[in-house]
């Protein structure tokens, strides 16, 4: 398993911006797609966006298209997968996790589709 670590999260207003990262202590990290998922109090977990492991294709929700951008740095040993989440909303206030996985099928929207998690990072949009 790819140990993961989240890091990112806060308390901003509706329509703000944050970034989450990611951070993979591992050195097969560049083999792994690379997933965020959230979970809002009383929901279930739920798929956000994912990046394949080259970073050339993403996938994402419906509901942060066009807001939420995946990206990754597999290079100098960075290992490190991103959220950049603009235009943010209240409705995107949730528990947010990144999560590693080698499924062959894309895009990787479920969670069975990941193998490794990290510990989530809140964040918090008031309107």
């Amino acid at each position: 398993q790819v140990p993961l670590a989240a890091s990112g999260g806060g308390v901003v207003q509706a329509g703000d911006s944050l970034r989450l990262s990611c951070a993979a202590s591992e050195r097969t990290f560049a083999l792994y797609n690379m997933g965020w998922f959230r979970q809002a109090p009383g929901k279930e977990r739920e798929f956000v966006a994912a990046i394949n492991w080259r970073g050339g294709s993403t996938h994402y929700a419906d509901s942060v298209k066009g807001r939420f951008t995946i990206s990754r740095d597999n290079a100098n040993a960075k290992n490190t997968v991103y959220l950049q989440m603009n235009s943010l909303k209240p409705e995107d206030t949730a528990i947010y996790s990144c999560a590693a996985g080698l499924a062959r099928r894309w895009p990787p929207t479920q969670i069975d589709d990941y193998a490794a998690w990290g510990q989530g990072t809140q964040v918090t949009v008031s309107s």
